[in-house]
């Protein structure tokens, strides 16, 4: 759904160095829009307007806050994103 530099133009990230970091927070973030959604793969796929905003709000998150996250807040962040696509709410 988003490339690595789809993801690195996103954070503003001109260098190589964090690539591997990167691509690890997008599948981190993917699991915490399909976790938070409660979403299998045809339902985050098909509502992917918001959850690609919801992926990249995810991962720029983690990579600015990697050092001290607040999962809590992310979490509600992130459920307040997806509320209309959350499964049981439509």
């Amino acid at each position: 759904m988003i490339t690595l530099d789809e993801a690195k133009n996103y954070l503003r990230v001109d260098y190589e160095e964090d690539d591997k970091l990167i691509l690890s927070l997008l599948d981190t973030a993917k699991c915490l829009v399909k976790d938070v959604g409660r979403m299998d793969e045809e339902r985050f796929t098909r509502f992917e307007d918001t959850t690609r905003t919801a992926v990249l709000f995810a991962l720029g998150y983690l990579y600015e806050n990697r050092s001290n996250p607040d999962y809590h807040g992310l979490t509600m962040s992130l459920r307040s994103i997806l509320f209309a696509q959350r499964e049981g709410i439509i």
